[in-house]
């Protein structure tokens, strides 16, 4: 056990700050003396070692203090996914570095002010903040969200210049995924309604995702696909499956949509919809289903 003013010289945060975690409840201290010390045991140090990490990587208390409570909650889980944010900002400081050696040595850098996403990405924080219950629905969580959010940073010169090459400006792809976020429950209700419920139960989709480091070809993954065909066609509404082929066509669209993929991709791994798409493109490549 350590007392409050020991876990403050070895963490190197104030006596005050540690009182205030214990008065909102972030980090109780695991017991009291007879005299009232806050006493910390090595489990309380672990959850403040986790609650650090997330305040390096910007996340408020609030939501800190959300994440370790939910039943759900999972510690090992939390670091790795806590690793990957943080090579995220490395990488996005690399490159601020590797610019700044180039403007050291006087080269002529174009301006970042065409690729500047600060709206986008305020909206994005303003989605979070105001339809959490959303966010946690189709993404799994806020944790998953924030990383979405620090992806589109890090990766923000290439979002920018597609972003140009789709929609012309800055402005107007800001518009659009404003609007996207603005109808955000209707797109995604409309992108389930093209999943029958029988297939959602079955998830094969995740399925598929799930062995992405399979070749496409082999049989077990080609099966999979034959499975959500087969699902498809004996659970969806004629209207919406057409013909095995017409669905195929459908699903490689959907999984195609560069939003969406985002989403996907952020909750269930990346290249999950790259992999889905030529898992289809594959199955219509080398069956004739127009026979079938």
């Amino acid at each position: 056990m350590k007392r409050i003013s020991q876990v403050s010289k070895l963490t190197g945060i104030s006596i005050r700050t540690l009182q205030y975690y214990d008065e909102i409840g972030l980090l109780k201290p695991s017991k009291r003396t007879s005299s009232g010390y806050r006493l910390y045991n090595d489990e309380a140090l672990q959850i403040l070692q986790q609650i650090l990490f997330f305040k390096e990587l910007g996340f408020p208390l609030k939501e800190i203090y959300e994440i370790l409570n939910n039943p759900d909650f999972d510690r090992i889980n939390a670091f790795k996914k806590q690793k990957e944010l943080f090579l995220l900002k490395r990488n996005r400081i690399d490159r601020l570095i590797r610019l700044l050696d180039r403007l050291e040595k006087g080269e002529q850098c174009m301006s970042f002010k065409e690729f500047d996403l600060s709206d986008y990405i305020s909206a994005l924080e303003d989605f979070k903040s105001n339809r959490a219950s959303e966010v946690i629905k189709h993404w799994g969580s806020i944790e998953n969200f924030d990383m979405f959010i620090q992806k589109i940073k890090d990766d923000e010169d290439h979002v920018a210049k597609l972003a140009i090459q789709q929609f012309g400006s800055i402005e107007k792809y800001t518009e659009e995924m404003k609007h996207n976020l603005e109808h955000f429950s209707e797109i995604m209700d409309n992108w389930y309604a093209q999943i029958p419920e029988e297939m959602k139960k079955e998830d094969l989709f995740l399925k598929l995702a799930s062995n992405r480091e399979k070749a496409i070809s082999s049989d077990e993954i080609q099966h999979i696909v034959q499975e959500i065909i087969a699902f498809a066609q004996e659970n969806a509404p004629s209207e919406l499956f057409g013909t095995p082929d017409s669905y195929c066509h459908t699903i490689i669209d959907t999984y195609s949509n560069d939003y969406l993929k985002t989403i996907f991709d952020t909750k269930h791994g990346k290249g999950s919809c790259d992999y889905i798409v030529k898992a289809f493109r594959y199955y219509l490549k080398h069956n004739n289903t127009q026979n079938n």
